[in-house]
């Protein structure tokens, strides 16, 4: 079933290279921004990019608003602050929280979170609204996802406490060519997979790669 997925600060490479591989898929993308006309430029570039016309841009709120799926990559430095000013328009929504808490010095280091991960505390933050709050997308190279072209030939593991909504989004990142949805258990596993992230993002600068994770022995 085609979904209508909001990427809430999506105009960077992560937000866009996702917002490609689902357009791809045949859904319907809103690129959200907390500036509108920037968000209404991205999706028209991109769309035109793509010669699709199930790709579009609006502010962060208008996207929200008009989805079903919402995925959130804003810097973690905008993490609370989003999250607070979009909770009437994410309530008994899917979200999934993409964003990992890191900082550059000399390198990517890792943010401490008094609730444990970027994940948990976006379900704090939504607490009461009825929003299914997942941690997935962390660990995927934006660069390849911009490459329409090319299998990402990676795993996602999604985190959460909702069976029905941890499926949905396991079967969008199926729909990606080259990635497997893993069930990685709950959100407070959230803490280790954004982690990952920074270990990735350090292996890849050193080796000029694009190297994802992939858990093998699985049955599937």
């Amino acid at each position: 079933m085609p979904h209508t997925i909001a990427l809430i600060g999506g105009t960077g490479p992560e937000g866009r290279g996702l917002a490609t591989r689902f357009a791809l898929a045949g859904h319907r993308v809103i690129i959200g921004s907390r500036d509108a006309e920037r968000g209404v430029a991205a999706g028209t570039e991109l769309a035109a990019a793509l010669g699709r016309d199930n790709v579009e841009g609006a502010g962060n709120d208008a996207a929200a608003a008009a989805a079903n799926i919402i995925v959130v990559v804003v810097p973690y430095s905008a993490h609370r602050a989003t999250l607070e000013g979009l909770r009437e328009h994410l309530a008994g929504k899917i979200v999934v929280d993409a964003v990992v808490p890191m900082v550059f010095d000399r390198g990517p280091r890792p943010v401490d979170v008094e609730a444990g991960s970027a994940t948990e505390e976006a379900a704090e933050i939504l607490k009461d609204t009825g929003a299914k709050v997942l941690g997935a997308f962390h660990n995927l190279s934006a660069e390849v996802l911009l490459e329409p072209e090319t299998p990402v030939n990676a795993d996602v593991l999604v985190t959460g406490a909702d069976a029905d909504a941890k499926q949905v989004i396991m079967d969008l990142a199926g729909e990606i060519a080259g990635v497997r949805g893993v069930d990685a258990g709950p959100l407070r596993f959230s803490h280790f997979i954004e982690g990952i992230t920074i270990l990735l993002v350090g292996i890849n600068g050193r080796y000029k790669a694009h190297a994802g994770v992939h858990i093998a022995g699985l049955d599937h």
